[in-house]
């Protein structure tokens, strides 16, 4: 089985990060499904999804935990039945998970594509970026923008913020590996720590 990278980013908190490569028969093995993610499961139209849902078990198991330990609140973000803060990200070939004993996390994958350019006014402000000339450090720069506000917008976790008007990324250099951001909403500001990484074509980015 495929762990890919385990990142500690403290005494206690951590990043798991897995490589999917295996079948879906092969990712059944060693793990035991509760009968509601059972039927999430054989809901999934999509190979991928089914791959990915499987893939975050393996890595609760990695954590020291099962499927049981998971729960899902009514805005739909995950929490563990300890009270550890968890985020999930999942994306083609790769999952994720961020647990941390004592501070409210984030986290996503994204594979870096073209497809970015065209949204990119829908969740910041692109004249920031015009600078850059490089196609594909253009690309890379708004995956990471992008995975930084997903990782945000799952720490709040109710469905009503809008990646333009109320998340903010500070700007960056590649070389940094690591950010600031706030989400700014209804009078109040909540700043955050992000961290972002690239790999095989894809862009991690993971925020507390």
């Amino acid at each position: 089985m495929a762990l890919y990278k385990t990142l500690t980013i403290s005494a206690t908190t951590k990043v798991f990060i897995w490589k999917i490569e295996e079948t879906i028969d092969e990712l059944k093995e060693g793990i035991s499904l509760s009968e509601n993610s059972e039927t999430r499961l054989n809901s999934m139209k999509s190979e991928i999804h089914q791959k990915g849902f499987l893939s975050i078990r393996h890595l609760l198991k990695e954590a020291g935990y099962s499927d049981a330990d998971l729960i899902y609140d009514e805005f739909g973000k995950p929490h563990l039945k300890d009270g550890k803060h968890i985020s999930i990200t999942h994306s083609f070939t790769f999952s994720g998970i961020i647990i941390s004993d004592d501070k409210t996390v984030g986290i996503d994958i994204e594979k870096q594509r073209d497809k970015i350019l065209k949204i990119a006014s829908k969740f910041t402000p692109i004249v920031e970026y015009k600078t850059i000339a490089n196609h594909d450090a253009l690309v890379s720069k708004l995956t990471i923008v992008w995975g930084a506000k997903e990782s945000l917008y799952k720490i709040y976790g109710k469905k009503k913020l809008l990646f333009l008007h109320h998340i903010y990324i500070e700007d960056f250099k590649f070389s940094d590996k690591k950010t600031t951001g706030e989400i700014r909403y209804e009078g109040e500001i909540a700043s955050y720590n992000i961290h972002f990484l690239e790999f095989d074509g894809f862009t991690c980015t993971y925020a507390y």
